[in-house]
């Protein structure tokens, strides 16, 4: 049995991690907020069902010494850091705080490990967001970078100070450029679960209209709970290494909304409207990755289809919200 310890353990991929995890055969702890332990019916959903088979610490990415508490108390074989400010979006309307908690956090999470017990493995969760403004298609760990938000800058930094953790002191330090990966537990404000929230709101007839950024952004979404397998799988081999996580597959936002609605026999057209709100300052067009090290040195293959990833967030959606509505089970039936 490992002590595994996880940041972010209350988002998406600290769930499906966790899950992982515990099925191992793993012990897991997860540093939290205090305010989420003051508030867990809201702040846990994604973990109610495994709350009494974790052991949760109250810490603040931007407390060292809260950090620095904790792993004095505990030893841990592996960390996964994945706790950020990761809503592109909120990183442009405030900057500063996207900053001081993604880099800091980092800086703090590494620097407490080095002194406290630098045996630990150590996972950074990167992004694909570090490319921004690529330079080729696909992306692949030799890729430059050219972040296009604060959220993106705040994590080249993070895989830096990671790799530099490596380098400098002989830390097992890895970093995973994870492309988007979504699931029926993303936020809402991410643009889809946003969708498919939407498309259930509409079916129950609580929503006429969704309204949406640039519908022609391309970008290679894949399902978290496969992502986190490639995370653990890093932690698992000989030497450290950084490595690209993506299906190698790009949809654009209209053919995300073209199969949620399809899902249940309607068309996007009649309910999508652009606004330009919700564009970006600085527009990330086109991402795209290149796994090929990953499937070769790690043995990883994403599972589910894209086409799979939206029909399961749509169902997840209608069941949470429409349960029992009769228009929806009709247009369920009438769905192909």
């Amino acid at each position: 049995m490992k002590k595994i310890l996880i940041t972010g353990i209350t988002g998406q991929d600290g769930s499906y991690l966790t899950e992982q995890m515990l099925e191992l055969g793993h012990e897991v702890h997860g540093l939290v907020r205090r305010v989420a332990l003051e508030d867990p019916t809201r702040r846990f959903t994604r973990l109610d069902h495994l709350l009494e088979r974790v052991k949760l610490h109250p810490a603040s990415l931007e407390s060292y010494p809260s950090i620095f508490h904790v792993l004095s108390r505990q030893q841990f074989d592996e960390c996964y850091h994945l706790a950020a400010q990761s809503f592109v979006a909120e990183s442009f309307a405030d900057g500063f705080s996207t900053m001081n908690t993604n880099i800091n956090g980092t800086h703090y999470m590494l620097a407490a490990l080095r002194e406290l017990q630098p045996q630990c493995k150590f996972y950074f969760a990167g992004s694909s967001e570090m490319f921004g403004k690529v330079r080729e298609t696909p992306q692949n760990e030799e890729t430059p970078f050219h972040p296009r938000s604060p959220y993106g800058i705040s994590k080249v930094a993070g895989f830096d100070l990671t790799r530099n953790y490596r380098e400098a002191y002989g830390m097992y330090c890895v970093s995973g450029i994870l492309f988007n990966h979504e699931s029926p537990r993303r936020g809402f404000e991410f643009v889809t679960r946003k969708i498919t929230s939407t498309v259930a709101r509409i079916m129950l007839g609580v929503a006429t209209e969704l309204r949406l950024g640039n519908l022609d952004a391309k970008r290679d979404w894949g399902h978290a709970a496969d992502y986190v397998r490639a995370m653990h799988l890093m932690l698992q081999q000989p030497e450290p290494d950084d490595y690209v996580i993506a299906t190698g597959e790009t949809h654009t936002v209209r053919e995300f909304c073209e199969r949620a609605f399809g899902k249940v026999a309607l068309d996007y057209r009649d309910f999508v409207k652009v606004d330009e709100q919700f564009y970006r300052p600085a527009e990330v067009d086109l991402l795209k990755g290149d796994a090929t090290k990953a499937r070769r040195v790690l043995g990883w293959e994403p599972r589910h289809t894209f086409e799979e990833l939206v029909d399961e967030m749509v169902n997840a959606d209608l069941a949470a919200i429409s349960e029992g509505n009769d228009l929806t089970q009709r247009r369920l039936e009438t769905a192909t």
